[in-house]
């Protein structure tokens, strides 16, 4: 996610994360890198209409790009898996 952040050749907006989010529908949400204010250590920050929320990287799911995944998380591993 840090070279969509940083790297000029990519636009962040384009970016789709998605995430654990028990409540949710299928207890996942997605945002925009629009979204996105900030990449944090062990966290990055999400806004909403109403608030800013911590989501931990732990959680995510999967990254896209322009639609295209470039990263998914296996059931079971560490997150390490890309696609």
């Amino acid at each position: 996610m840090l070279r969509f952040y940083h790297d000029r050749e990519f636009s962040f907006d384009e970016v789709t994360v998605c995430y654990v989010d028990r409540g949710a529908l299928d207890d996942t949400s997605c945002v925009s890198g629009r979204q996105i204010k900030t990449l944090g250590p062990g966290f990055m920050e999400i806004e909403s209409e109403v608030r800013t929320n911590s989501i931990p990287y732990h959680r995510l799911i999967r990254i896209l790009y322009r639609g295209i995944p470039v990263w998914e998380r296996q059931e079971g591993t560490t997150g390490q898996n890309r696609v």
